[in-house]
């Protein structure tokens, strides 16, 4: 599977704490392997970011992505941050 980032997630990440950060790309590199997914639980979104899809970080963290193409082969992440990513 691949993964792109919008640079507006790029900037978002560069701004966790250090120790966040390095939580938020294990969970990434972990991401790109489907078998982790259930693990990760990688669920749709509703409401106003329906078509979005999020995994956690950890228990407050998330990270919002959208897939691309119809096989599930392409996500790109787009917000990454605690609940009020949703909002």
């Amino acid at each position: 599977m691949q993964v792109g980032y919008k640079p507006s997630f790029v900037r978002q990440l560069n701004a966790l704490e250090h120790s966040l950060r390095g939580e938020a790309l294990e969970r990434m590199r972990e991401f790109g392997e489907p078998k982790n997914h259930k693990r990760l639980h990688v669920h749709p979104l509703k409401g106003k970011l329906k078509g979005f899809h999020s995994f956690s970080v950890n228990y407050r963290y998330r990270i919002v992505f959208k897939w691309i193409g119809s096989r599930k082969s392409f996500a790109v992440l787009t917000a990454v941050g605690d609940h009020d990513i949703y909002e």
